[in-house]
């Protein structure tokens, strides 16, 4: 789960992380009347979505007076803010973040990731903030695993040395690392980025942007985190498959695909690709679905304009055939379906299944094998990509 830069550096600052003083503002109005209740000579309006490169796309602005910050969240409040990461669609802005100006004298990059391979944290440092970190050369960046959950002073005073900073610094830069660390690992999160993380005037350290990323699978444990998901940052056919209880996850294509297990999704959408379609979804039904549950996987994989087709491709472990054939066909009753499906079942109840498809009177085509569903499927959706 994601949150927004705001509910990051207010939970940051719990933890000691220097953080810019700054309130969120809904209206131009209340934009305004937060700078003139910040001292100082100039402020950062930062547009608040899901999003990075917001500076490079007009969702961040330098101002130097109250006047300049009005305009500034006017021109930010319900526009669409495009960027790398939002896609052609955009994100509508709907608040702005409003923080008195740092004096900024070098900027760093400082993040902490799950390895999931390695099964620890990784803390990662580079002189060369404020860049996409994908942007910066290896040689420029110190990656320091952790054991599990647990981070030494000399890990911390490593990462900060190779950023080339003074020893009174380098001191502080190692105490931060250990308070992020242990809010990593005291919240569940999965990645927490500070950047740029800046080196101020008066010899101090403070956040200017923070990303967190929290493990969903967590969310149980932390009410307080659970309760900062802002719904309308995700994905219209994603939040109403949430809402609905279906594993669902949009991808650009035109082929709606269901399967139970991820592994076997994973493989379908290569094999889809191999093939020369574009999946349109990832739609794990899962080992305990019922027939209502994939009736609704089907309505959200048809409420995507995109969707030419359905695959269905099912290995019955727990999850047995008969369950989802009445699934399927409900669902194309329900919903009036036209579009071609593709069925493809093995395993627990498969006869039964069969029975079911072939007796609804319905339009489906039934395929032996994995290969030749995909065949079939991309065939009756348009053919291969050109």
């Amino acid at each position: 789960m994601n949150i927004h830069e705001y509910q990051a550096k207010a939970l940051l600052e719990r933890y000691g992380v220097p953080v810019p003083k700054g309130d969120v503002a809904y209206t131009a109005a209340d934009a305004r009347r937060i700078a003139g209740e910040l001292s100082g000579n100039f402020w950062v309006v930062k547009a608040q979505v899901h999003a990075g490169n917001r500076g490079q796309s007009g969702g961040a602005r330098l101002c130097r007076s109250r006047n300049e910050v009005e305009t500034a969240a006017h021109k930010m409040l319900g526009m669409r803010l495009v960027t790398r990461q939002t896609g052609p669609e955009g994100k509508l802005v709907q608040k702005v973040l409003v923080e008195k100006g740092a004096d900024v004298r070098q900027e760093l990059y400082l993040a902490v990731a799950l390895d999931r391979d390695a099964g620890c944290f990784t803390v990662l440092a580079s002189p060369r903030g404020g860049m996409d970190i994908e942007e910066v050369d290896r040689k420029d960046i110190c990656a320091v695993p952790l054991v599990g959950r647990h981070v030494w002073p000399w890990q911390g005073r490593k990462l900060f040395f190779f950023c080339g900073l003074e020893p009174a610094l380098v001191a502080k830069g190692a105490q931060l690392v250990q308070e992020l660390v242990r809010f990593c690992s005291d919240k569940d999160a999965t990645m927490l980025e500070i950047n740029p993380l800046a080196v101020t005037g008066d010899g101090g350290l403070m956040a200017l942007d923070a990303k967190i990323v929290f493990d969903d699978s967590a969310l149980k444990r932390h009410p307080e985190i659970a309760i900062l998901a802002d719904p309308e940052e995700m994905d219209p056919l994603e939040r109403k498959a949430a809402e609905l209880g279906v594993n669902y996850v949009r991808l650009d294509g035109h082929i709606g695909t269901m399967v139970n297990g991820a592994g076997l999704a994973m493989a379908t959408i290569d094999a889809i690709t191999r093939a020369g379609g574009r999946p349109a979804n990832f739609l794990d039904a899962g080992g305990g679905a019922t027939v209502d549950m994939v009736r609704k996987g089907f309505e959200v994989m048809l409420a995507d304009p995109k969707v030419r087709g359905v695959f269905v491709n099912i290995f019955g472990g727990i999850l047995r055939c008969d369950v989802v054939a009445e699934g399927v066909v409900q669902a194309a009753r329900s919903l009036n379906l036209t579009l071609p499906v593709v069925i493809r079942m093995e395993g627990t109840n498969v006869a039964e299944g069969r029975r079911v498809l072939d007796e609804c009177g319905m339009n489906f085509t039934t395929a032996s094998s994995m290969e030749e569903a995909v065949r079939l499927i991309v065939e009756q959706t348009g053919g291969p990509a050109g």
